[in-house]
């Protein structure tokens, strides 16, 4: 055997392991998205039908596993073409096609798959899963990469300057794709648009609240400070609130069977099981086996909020017992204790929210509100839910007794770097390759580095801060310009290598 041929069968044999591995990397997906594969197709099964199981949210722990799984697929299948000798960009346009094509064969099978809960966020994430593994390979492997960064470092264009002002309006564009995406983390779009109205549990049974509730109003836009003090003087301030108004329960004696919304928005409310007693000036008793449901679910009411992104509910309640725990449900936008738009609820002493956002998931259990001493005594208290632009404001009784949270100081470290690292990472690899370009023009190459490291970490938090009314954060300003600076540093480094083997 001479040596071409030698040669030939080691090139063969590598090829036919990069396949290999792409094959597995896909049985891996499949395995881990669609196991144990006990797939039900109805008959009557439609467009809408299959659109609408697509309004999930995927928990903070599933976007990391959702982009981890399929960063092997696009390192595999980089090597794959780069041996075919495919353009750079068409590379990468590839992996990502291939990785998001993937994923949404995948979600659609898991509109039939009983337990698994497709998600839009799903597509995305693998998607950038594929996307990274394309990353990994170049940065370590790729020939491809080394000799495009050698023309750039290399490059003597006139047109130098035109190429500098053309990639310097591409990152500021990237830029602010980091405000759109954080903006949008507060906005109440994910919000399912089938699940019904609970008062005093879920609507499986499971989260029992015992004690009274006598009024529930809900409506599409946040209140003022004046008109919390309105409604907390004046009993029947909702008889003429207007469209806004999205539904009002007065639970009083006269609802043996059901209550009737009176704005006219939203179904009855049935008693669950059976009907309960009724205190007069405390409302409705509920309990493990006496709570009420809407007859359907609040399309409207979840498609209203979902629109305007605001709301505010008001109710009156006395709790029965001031240990509950759970937490036990007072009222619930929300189909079982694990999917939920809207929770307010009792866990122990303190008043337990729970609210529905792209960044707080489809439980809203990582980011939990609670607000101490409301269920200290078996007294009616009137509280008041308000939420605008990522802040939720309570008020228990008067305005004095008030609470503010906002919901973007409350992400927990772990999650906040998670997405800033999202954000922040390809702008430090746009960054580089900026900087290469620049680098024979030494003034605005440094400009370049200063203010590309600092301005887009400085124009998320002052954005954050004026749209959302949050508290500036150095840390997270902090954060962000580490994941910029320490990427464009790390990619330099391996440019110059990279390069110096091309040399």
């Amino acid at each position: 055997m001479n040596k071409r041929q030698i040669v030939r069968n080691a090139h063969f044999v590598e090829f036919t392991k990069n396949y290999a591995l792409i094959a597995m990397s896909i049985l891996v997906i499949l395995v881990a998205t669609l196991y144990p594969c006990t797939f039900f197709f109805p008959n009557d099964f439609s467009w809408q039908e299959l659109i609408a199981s697509f309004s999930n949210a995927s928990s903070f722990q599933d976007q990391v596993n959702n982009i981890l799984l399929f960063i092997p697929l696009g390192f595999f299948a980089s090597s794959v073409l780069q041996r075919k000798r495919v353009n750079l960009a068409l590379e990468i346009l590839i992996v990502i096609l291939i990785s998001t094509g993937l994923s949404t064969i995948v979600e659609v099978l898991q509109v039939f798959l009983p337990g698994r809960t497709p998600t839009p966020a799903d597509i995305i994430n693998n998607s950038i899963g594929g996307f990274v593994g394309w990353l990994c390979f170049n940065w370590f492997y790729s020939q491809n990469f080394a000799y495009t960064l050698a023309r750039i470092e290399n490059n003597t264009n006139r047109q130098i300057n035109q190429k500098i002002a053309v990639f310097c309006l591409g990152y500021i564009l990237l830029s602010s794709l980091n405000l759109v995406f954080w903006q949008s983390t507060t906005y109440l779009s994910n919000w399912n648009l089938n699940y019904p109205l609970t008062i005093g549990n879920e609507a499986t049974g499971n989260r029992p609240w015992q004690g009274y509730v006598s009024e529930v109003n809900i409506t599409d836009r946040a209140m003022s400070a004046i008109e919390v003090t309105e409604i907390f003087a004046d009993k029947n301030y909702f008889d003429n609130f207007g469209n806004s108004l999205l539904a009002a329960y007065k639970l009083d004696k006269n609802g043996k069977s059901y209550y009737r919304d009176k704005s006219g928005n939203l179904p009855k409310l049935l008693w669950r099981i059976q009907p309960s007693g009724f205190q007069e000036n405390r409302g409705a008793l509920l309990s493990s086996t006496n709570w009420l449901e809407t007859a359907d679910s609040v399309k409207k009411l979840n498609k209203r909020i979902s629109h305007t992104s605001e709301f505010t509910i008001s109710t009156i309640v006395a709790t029965s017992d001031t240990n509950q725990t759970g937490p036990a449900r007072i009222v619930s936008i929300s189909i079982d204790h694990l999917r939920r738009n809207f929770t307010l609820g009792q866990q122990g002493t303190a008043l337990n929210l729970r609210l529905r956002t792209p960044i707080t998931g489809e439980n809203a259990g990582d980011i939990k509100l609670n607000i101490p001493n409301v269920f200290t005594d078996k007294q009616s208290h009137h509280i008041i839910i308000s939420y605008f632009r990522s802040t939720i404001q309570v008020y228990v009784d008067n305005l004095q007794d008030s609470y503010s949270f906002n919901l973007l100081d409350l992400i927990p470290i772990e999650h906040k770097i998670f997405y800033y690292a999202l954000n922040f990472i390809p702008l430090g690899i746009y960054l580089a390759l900026l900087s290469i370009l620049a680098k024979h023009q030494q003034i605005i190459h440094r400009l370049l580095l200063i203010m590309g490291i600092l301005l887009p970490s400085l124009m998320l938090e002052v954005f954050l801060v004026s749209a959302n009314g949050k508290e500036i954060s150095w840390r997270n300003i902090l954060i962000g310009i580490f994941f910029t600076a320490s990427t464009a540093l790390i990619l330099r480094i391996r440019a110059a290598m990279l390069v110096k083997k091309v040399a």
